[in-house]
């Protein structure tokens, strides 16, 4: 029996089908090729991770090391439909409250050791004190082991995205017998060298700011998987040295692009296949975020006043190239839970003056009313730094000045905003696949938190609150979208964050590679199918 027919969350999965991107290239691989075994794959990132450890860290730096080394509960296909994987089924509760999981009796360690519901109850309850997406398993209470192969996860209230959480990127399961030694997980030794995972590919070496690299586990619980040998992560914010590796073949797959000159450029060349098939769960969109507890960032009319200098359709279509979709809210306009009735704010520059002189920003003698920085991710390509550009130009004819500033590299950035010691960023921040999983964390108060991709912003209304959390608890959709519509209308009045652009994530793929991860986390899956001819 499918697990799927019987659970309540049926309706809002099936709903989440109509949430698919558009697959530039023609289908990448045919039912009659047979998948080859062995082989190297090197795929480039322009990201570096911290460690490798999933569970405690969240970005796609350490997704994607993380859902190679580590197995989760279940994964996802490309239609929304979750599917077995360290779970061969599954069931939820007619009340929501509960998930059993029935694991696999012939699931390993990287070292030889049995995975049991002890390591699914550790790994789980260790994600919620731990990770950065409080909410993602805020209601659960505690995980039951009846047996070894039973995990029982019991949580306060309904839950309507707890089978997305138990996604690969989301929900890496941990040994146990290794972590849970009274040191501090966020900080383990073993988060980076001799990390034993239960995943399809192991740890050879990790140079942080180089590569990751792995080799096949050839006891992974999936008879016949992982197809490659090795899989080589290439960690390199050149972007432009990146193309011109995937264009020469030193790199076979180069992922998350979305400069529109790399763009441009890729989706000329015959030997590669370009597409945005696999970032769907993800639902990345791009923004200005405000510190709100840096004057003069606490007045909404300040921030209003950054909106209306912003020209949304000459950045979209001069400085993205076209690819891009604008963005005006919270949740991806992808989403069911997406609504238009936001507060917008077209480009008027006459009111933006107008909003400063209101807030009592007035210019002075010279004609600056006040100056700021604006920072933005170094390894995000060179789309965030040519937006700050942009907006220094824009909001230096309304007597601003601004400091476009750079990081040295992804972790110098993630600690200034974490730390709150910036004024304004740009960032890149990810919706997935559920409000509760991606969109809570950045606006509830309980979730200002000296970690990157938690409330950043110190945004604080209690009303707001309120809605996420009765939201959260609801498994009814109609219900939910009710909650979320009213949420979207206040923050996008309040405006603690400028939203500009749904982002255009793409993957540039040799015709050599065999099933490149397509299912709705794209390349945060594992690659356990992917094979070269």
């Amino acid at each position: 029996m499918n697990p799927l027919a019987t659970h309540p969350f049926r309706h809002l999965l099936s709903s989440m089908v109509l949430i698919s991107g558009a697959l530039l290239a023609p289908s990448l691989g045919t039912a009659q090729e047979v998948p080859k075994r062995g082989g190297t794959l090197v795929v480039g990132l322009g990201q570096t991770p911290r460690h490798l450890n999933g569970a405690v860290q969240s970005g796609v730096a350490t997704a994607l090391p993380s859902t190679q080394l580590f197995a989760s509960p279940l994964r996802y296909d490309d239609k929304w439909q979750p599917q077995p994987y360290l779970a061969e089924k599954w069931s939820v509760s007619p009340d929501g409250k509960s998930v059993t999981l029935n694991l696999r009796r012939n699931a390993l360690f990287h070292d030889g050791k049995p995975i049991t519901s002890a390591d699914v109850a550790f790994s789980i309850m260790a994600i919620k004190e731990h990770h950065p997406f409080r909410t993602m398993m805020e209601p659960v209470e505690k995980v039951e082991t009846p047996d070894p192969h039973t995990a029982i996860i019991r949580m306060r209230v309904p839950h309507p995205a707890i089978l997305l959480a138990m996604s690969p990127a989301l929900c890496p399961i941990l040994p146990k017998h290794i972590y849970d030694d009274g040191k501090d997980l966020k900080t383990h030794p073993r988060n980076s060298a001799n990390v034993v995972g239960s995943g399809p590919f192991k740890l050879v070496e990790f140079k942080p700011g180089q590569s990751v690299v792995l080799e096949r586990f050839d006891k992974f619980f999936l008879q016949g998987k992982p197809h490659l040998d090795k899989l080589v992560i290439d960690q390199n914010n050149d972007a432009a040295s990146q193309v011109l590796s995937v264009e020469r073949g030193t790199l076979q797959m180069l992922l998350f692009v979305s400069s529109a000159n790399d763009l441009k450029r890729l989706q000329t060349n015959n030997k590669l296949h370009l597409f945005d098939k696999g970032y769907e769960g993800i639902g990345g969109l791009s923004w200005l975020a405000f510190n709100t507890e840096k004057k003069p960032f606490d007045d909404a009319r300040v921030r209003k006043a950054i909106a209306h200098s912003m020209d949304k359709k000459f950045v979209l279509k001069a400085l993205m190239g076209g690819f891009a979709k604008e963005s005006n809210g919270p949740i991806v306009a992808s989403s069911p839970f997406a609504v238009p009735d936001v507060v917008t704010y077209p480009l008027d520059l006459k009111k933006a003056a107008a909003l400063l002189d209101e807030a009592n920003l007035k210019p002075n003698a010279s004609g600056e009313r006040f100056k700021f920085s604006i920072d933005y991710i170094p390894s995000g390509g060179d789309g965030q730094k040519i937006v700050a550009e942009y907006l220094k130009a824009q909001l230096k004819k309304i007597g601003v000045t601004v400091e476009v500033r750079t990081s040295a590299d992804f972790p110098s950035w993630a600690k200034r905003v974490a730390s709150r010691e910036h004024d304004v960023t740009m960032d890149a921040v990810f919706n997935w696949g559920d409000p509760v999983i991606g969109v809570h964390r950045t606006y509830l108060s309980t979730n200002i938190k000296p970690i990157i991709w938690t409330n950043n912003q110190a945004y604080r209304n209690p009303m707001v609150d309120e809605l996420l959390n009765t939201a959260g608890g609801l498994l009814e959709p109609t219900k939910r979208k009710a909650y979320y519509a009213t949420f979207q209308k206040i923050v996008t009045d309040e405006l603690p964050i400028l939203f500009i652009n749904q982002i255009p994530y793409y993957t540039a793929s040799s015709k050599q590679v065999g099933n490149p991860p397509q299912s709705i986390w794209g390349p945060l899956s594992p690659f356990d199918d992917v094979y070269l001819k």
